[in-house]
């Protein structure tokens, strides 16, 4: 039986979208300060739970609530379960946006919203391309369950409680990526690095802040700084800006000064593919005598952190030949002269290296700095499946079938629900050569991607579950 798996979606094109649209208006971001037993991240990803697990009722699908923390959606039987593992979580909007981040809006063919690449774009194509299966009656041996996250983009623990009364399905992928397809992801840990408060005699820092989330590289960065004329500081400003990839400015508020820096987000997996405001401001502050605690914690985030996203600084660069560097992303900082500092480092690491040679290099220079090391307890292991795996051969062909291009496997530094899969991989939806926008200002996916992305997804789930 030929099936246009193409022709297929294109004839749902508008009810995806519709769908689609619903899910996106809904601002899921993880908020515990308005959480509830019923809702443990807050009211918006518990929305978007809801509003995943109704479309699914809709259309006929077994649909289950697990305690508002996950959910899936099942179709068949059989002796194997296939899972597909999406998130309606997102990261917060942040700053930057030419739209409304939650009022999905299409333009030149992009539709722009949080969440259109990560992963509600990504998740309704998935739903759809098992959704034709069902709805053409399609024979099938086996059961599938779309799996559905809320705190994918903190901690798992969505995963972590469902998979504590559910059981692990065989084999599965992850629609949280790219395209050809994603066998390998390193490892992942967060370490917390902390200083003393205080200033010295002279110019004083009040306070310092930066970074929305440890997997996002910083945007903004403010600081404030008494003790010192305004003059000075912006003409010391005008000059460190000159030719740097970001925006500054300060302003002059009673007592204080006010000094902002904007570079660029980018997710954790590759820092070089943002600019760090937060480094940037720290690096200019060395130019102002600081002291005590003050000091410190500048001088850690500017000689040790700044564009150093392979730990050169920490003397522990580190590569695998099949899964790369070591990379480190400074993700939050924050300083308040009573209090005190931290900065949050989270680092992606591949095989032949551990969370606790990482945390060694961190402690040795954390003591030239009179600061301590301590861990977040977030840690996951390198994850690899073979390329001679069954369900990555099943994929890539489905890919080179559709793309009429060239399938392989890869490995990143992004984590994704795959890895919680013995045979798990990540699939799409992001296509080569296209940008990344995921957790950046103005994230978009292109409409044409998604409803291929579908049609590559409904003829791959049909391969591995017929």
């Amino acid at each position: 039986m030929q099936i246009d798996w193409q022709k297929e979606i294109d004839q749902r094109k508008d009810a995806l979208l519709a769908d689609l649209t619903t899910m996106l208006k809904i601002e899921s971001v993880r908020d515990e300060k308005l959480g509830s037993k019923n809702a443990p991240f807050g009211p918006g990803p518990r929305e978007a739970l809801d509003k995943f697990l109704e479309i699914g009722k809709r259309d006929g699908f077994e649909v289950l609530d697990v305690d508002g923390i996950a959910g899936h959606l099942e179709y068949g039987t059989g002796a194997e379960t296939m899972g597909i593992l999406a998130h309606v979580d997102v990261m917060p909007a942040g700053k930057g946006w030419n739209t409304n981040p939650f009022e999905p809006v299409i333009k030149d063919g992009k539709l722009f919203a949080r969440g259109s690449s990560d992963d509600k774009g990504p998740g309704m194509a998935a739903y759809y391309g098992l959704k034709i299966i069902k709805e053409l009656g399609l024979p099938i041996s086996k059961k599938v369950r779309l799996i559905i996250g809320t705190d994918e983009e903190s901690g798992w623990r969505c995963m972590t409680h469902y998979f504590g009364k559910m059981p692990l399905p065989d084999f599965g992928f992850s629609p949280d990526a790219f395209f050809p397809l994603i066998n390998g992801e390193k490892g992942n840990v967060s370490f917390n690095v902390d200083f003393q408060g205080g200033n010295g005699t002279g110019a004083k820092l009040l306070d310092f802040s930066a970074g929305l989330r440890e997997n996002m590289v910083p945007r903004d960065a403010v600081a404030h700084i008494s003790g010192i004329e305004f003059k000075k500081v912006k003409e010391l400003l005008d000059r460190f800006a000159n030719n740097k990839p970001i925006e500054a400015k300060t302003v002059e508020q009673d007592e204080r000064i006010e000094i902002s820096v904007v570079g660029k987000a980018a997710h954790a997996q590759e820092p070089k593919n943002g600019e760090n405001a937060g480094t940037y401001l720290a690096l200019f502050l060395k130019q102002v005598e600081l002291g005590a605690g003050a000091k410190q914690f500048i001088d850690f985030a500017a000689d040790y952190l700044h564009e150093d996203s392979r730990m050169d600084n920490f003397d522990l660069h580190f590569s695998d030949e099949i899964m790369g560097d070591l990379t480190m992303n400074a993700g939050i900082f924050s300083f308040a002269a009573a209090q005190g500092g931290r900065v949050t480092l989270n680092f992606r690491f591949p095989k032949g290296i551990g969370a606790s040679q990482i945390e060694e290099a961190l402690t040795r220079v954390a003591k030239g700095v009179n600061a301590q090391v301590n861990t977040t307890g977030k840690m996951q292991e390198p994850h690899y499946v073979s390329p001679e795996d069954p369900l990555v051969k099943t994929l890539l062909d489905v890919y080179e079938r559709q793309t009429g291009n060239e399938g392989y496997g890869m490995v990143v530094g992004g984590g994704t629900y795959g890895r919680l899969l013995k045979r798990g991989v990540a699939f799409g939806a992001m296509f080569p050569g296209t940008p990344d926008t995921m957790h950046q200002a103005n994230e978009y996916m292109l409409v044409e991607d998604i409803l291929k992305a579908a049609a590559i997804y409904a003829e791959a789930i049909y391969e591995l579950i017929k």
